[in-house]
């Protein structure tokens, strides 16, 4: 079987490449999200998608039709958990939710792949795996803290703190589900049929939001936003998403998650001109190192 030239990238750094996508895409529904509906944001990000994508994955979909056939109810449910509802349920989350509390839902979205791991996998982690998690997640409230942990106190939670929260499970039981499909249907025939089904049914929403007096305006950053998550947080961190869970397994790609906060930290930093402060560092390298505690202990067995 010829080699896909994804398949020759590293998976670590394929993960990386997504949660920086990912941390892109949470900066970019908050700021547009007094200006375009969460719904309408969601289906255009992946009418788009779909557009780039289907062009290129209908000839793999045609000849993997007999695995659609066989797995259609679990690629309709991948669809549905990791296309139509988990962005969705995050830009109607980020109407009216804060940047640090939908960030700490999403920290927690590792530990909850661990968990659904164990119930629909049979997959027991080692105490060092835990660790890991433990020691990333650590580093993602010390950046969404400040370094000061009164503020975990203060925190008030609103109706978008469970979208986010139920947003964020959803993605775990995609990421864990991912892995009962067979080898043959990863890649673009995965992403073709998943962003196919999802975007149908995300239809139906976004048409109730336009008809209740919530069109998406057409505007320069309308348009620059939906161009923006359509190619980069959809069709490549998706692909790459994807393709590193193939690899390493559920639980070892949930680890990446704690690198959102830290993308969005520093991608406001170089862009927005906030200053990287000393407990940004920290959060970092805690997170450096529970990725570290996580992924690379079996380096010496290959």
């Amino acid at each position: 079987m010829k080699s896909r030239l994804i398949d020759r990238v590293s998976p670590y750094l394929l993960l990386v490449m997504t949660t920086l996508f990912w941390g892109g895409n949470f900066n970019v529904g908050r700021a547009v999200s007094g200006e375009v509906p969460p719904l309408g944001l969601s289906f255009w990000r992946w009418m788009v998608a779909w557009m780039i994508i289907f062009p290129i994955a209908c000839r793999p979909m045609w000849r993997r039709r007999h695995l659609l056939v066989r797995h259609w109810f679990l690629l309709l449910l991948l669809a549905v958990a990791g296309v139509t509802l988990f962005n969705s349920l995050v830009y109607l989350g980020l109407q009216t939710t804060t940047a640090i509390n939908a960030s700490l839902m999403q920290s927690i979205n590792p530990v909850l792949i661990i968990v659904l791991s164990m119930l629909l996998l049979g997959h027991r982690p080692e105490g060092r795996q835990w660790l890991g998690v433990l020691v990333s997640l650590a580093g993602a409230i010390v950046i969404l803290t400040r370094g000061d942990p009164a503020i975990l106190k203060n925190l008030e939670f609103a109706q978008g703190d469970l979208l986010v929260l139920l947003a964020v499970f959803l993605w775990g039981l995609y990421t864990v589900l991912l892995r009962k499909l067979p080898l043959e249907l990863h890649g673009m025939p995965l992403l073709g049929y998943t962003v196919t089904f999802g975007t149908i049914l995300i239809l139906p929403f976004y048409l109730h939001e336009t008809m209740n007096g919530r069109p998406v305006p057409l505007t320069p950053a309308s348009i620059a936003s939906i161009l923006y998550v359509a190619i980069f947080p959809s069709v490549l961190a998706y692909l790459f998403w994807n393709n590193a869970t193939a690899r390493l397994g559920p639980e070892r790609t949930g680890q990446f998650s704690h690198l959102i906060p830290v993308f969005g930290i520093l991608i406001a930093t170089l862009v927005l001109g906030e200053s990287l402060k000393t407990y940004h560092l920290a959060g970092i390298l805690l997170v450096g190192a529970g990725l570290f505690l996580a992924n690379f202990r079996r380096a010496d067995a290959g």
